[in-house]
């Protein structure tokens, strides 16, 4: 049962991330996360907190404090997603001298054990008078994020669970794909002067993609943006002269760029590289949401510095660097915004995440739990003692 605030009762019993996780793991949320978002439901009403999912299929929780109203001084969001890349992983548990040490299978790391370690924080505190936190839980991150890019709250503070190894994310690169065309006309290859060859065009338009940074600044957290041809067509007989060409191009970007001005901009500098009179034209691929963009949150900040000190104590690192991933942590920014988790996205043997050895060890969810918990009630509210 649960108080009118949504917050929890007395008699709840005490979360355990580590059963939570051994529950989740198993349920498959690669091609669907209906069965896993009724997992995650059922726990939420278990343990007395109310939530409700929006028409994008966000799970949404929040616990407030008597006097916040619908302004509370203090809005802290804790995010993360429950689908996961296909194929499904089974689940499997390794255990050292009879005890659980390490759980694997889809969804392991990224993202069901963050998840984990968020709902064990975000059932454990009790907001001040003047304070709110809130759970979005997403259901399509590893797609087209259009669970994220409904969410509207304009809060204070945000906290996206991701395997960062217990270390403190504060920025990380965008990401943005487009295609380069550039136009001709088609002619016999006998007589080439009597068209344009598209193809032509591409001297002068990677010889613009090779220096469209130079000059620019190296982010001081991120270094410097890339941007990389990855697949060209162009052609369509052996005996003809192309009347088109493309070029596929990968931009990962730093702020403060945008994937508008990044457009822009390639397009004028190829304009300027590439001579009459083979036409270009840049677009960037289109999709649904908007695009995940660079995000970078001030080091100093309180919510990073409150976290990282509580991810040392609670036996982590204490480090704060860039997330090496797209998240959609993009979406909350400008706001105060870091990542954050157990797990790791690669180990010294090769990938982990998105891997057929995704795992996640015990200790690192049970660090993470307790130091979410203890940020948040620096943060936010008072944690109770269960």
């Amino acid at each position: 049962m649960s108080e009118p605030d949504g917050t929890r009762t007395d008699d709840d019993a005490a979360f355990d991330p580590i059963a939570f996780l051994e529950a989740a793991v198993p349920i498959a949320s690669n091609e669907s996360v209906e069965a896993m978002r009724g997992f995650l439901i059922e726990t939420l009403d278990a343990h007395g907190v109310d939530a409700h999912v929006d028409e994008a299929g966000n799970t949404i929780s929040s616990k407030t404090g008597a006097n916040a109203g619908s302004d509370p001084e203090t809005h802290l969001v804790f995010n993360t997603h429950i689908d996961t890349v296909s194929p499904h992983v089974p689940y499997e548990i390794q255990q050292v001298d009879g005890q659980l040490v390490r759980i694997s299978g889809r969804g392991s790391c990224d993202a069901k054990g963050p998840l984990a370690a968020i709902l064990a924080a975000f059932f454990a505190v009790d907001p001040d008078d003047d304070a709110r936190v809130t759970l979005a839980v997403t259901p399509d991150e590893e797609a087209l994020s259009t669970g994220a890019a409904a969410l509207d709250f304009d809060a204070d503070l945000y906290v996206v669970g991701e395997p960062t190894g217990l270390d403190v994310c504060t920025a990380a690169k965008g990401r943005f794909q487009g295609t380069l065309t550039l136009s001709g006309t088609a002619a016999h290859a006998a007589e080439p002067d009597s068209g344009v060859n598209a193809v032509t065009g591409l001297e002068g338009a990677l010889a613009a993609v090779r220096t469209f940074d130079d000059g620019r600044e190296a982010h001081p957290q991120l270094g410097r943006a890339t941007l990389t041809p990855t697949t060209v067509t162009g052609g369509e007989a052996t005996n003809q002269v192309p009347a088109a060409c493309e070029l596929v191009l990968d931009r990962r970007s730093v702020p403060p760029e945008t994937a508008g001005g990044f457009r822009s901009e390639l397009d004028a500098a190829v304009r300027e590289a590439v001579p009459e009179p083979v036409g270009v034209d840049f677009a960037l691929t289109d999709r649904p949401t908007p695009v995940l963009e660079a995000f970078s949150t001030d080091v100093d900040h309180e919510l990073v510095r409150t976290l990282a000190a509580a991810a040392e104590r609670a036996g982590g690192s204490g480090d704060i660097r860039p997330f090496t991933a797209a998240t959609e942590a993009s979406y909350f920014a400008p706001a105060p915004v870091v990542v954050f988790g157990p797990g790791v996205l690669a180990d010294e043997q090769g990938a982990v995440a998105h891997a057929e050895r995704e795992y996640v060890d015990v200790a690192d969810v049970r660090q993470a739990a307790t130091a979410l918990t203890d940020a948040t009630r620096q943060l936010v509210g008072s944690a109770s003692t269960d």
